[in-house]
C-alpha cells in the first residue's frame, strides 16, 4: 500500500517540477535585462524557477523509481 502511495506522490511531484520548469522557460515573461550603455533590452528566462522544476521533477522520478524497485535499499 504504501509503494503505490509513493509511486502516485513522486510522479505527482514529477509532473508538477515539469510544468514549473516548463512554464519558465517558455510561458512566463521572461526577465528583462537593460544595458545602459547601448539600450538593448535583452530577455531571459527565470533561471530559480527553471532550477527549482527540474530539481523537483528529478526528486519525483527518484521517488517513484524506488518505490517501483522490488528490493528495499
Amino acid at each position: 500500500m504504501f509503494r503505490i502511495i509513493a509511486l502516485i506522490v513522486g510522479l505527482a511531484i514529477a509532473a508538477w517540477g515539469g510544468v514549473i520548469a516548463y512554464r519558465a522557460l517558455f510561458i512566463d515573461p521572461a526577465v528583462a535585462v537593460i544595458n545602459e550603455g547601448t539600450g538593448v533590452i535583452r530577455q531571459s528566462p527565470n533561471i530559480l524557477l527553471v532550477a527549482c522544476g527540474l530539481i523537483m521533477l528529478a526528486c519525483g522520478a527518484c521517488a517513484a523509481f524506488f518505490a517501483l524497485r522490488r528490493k528495499p535499499m
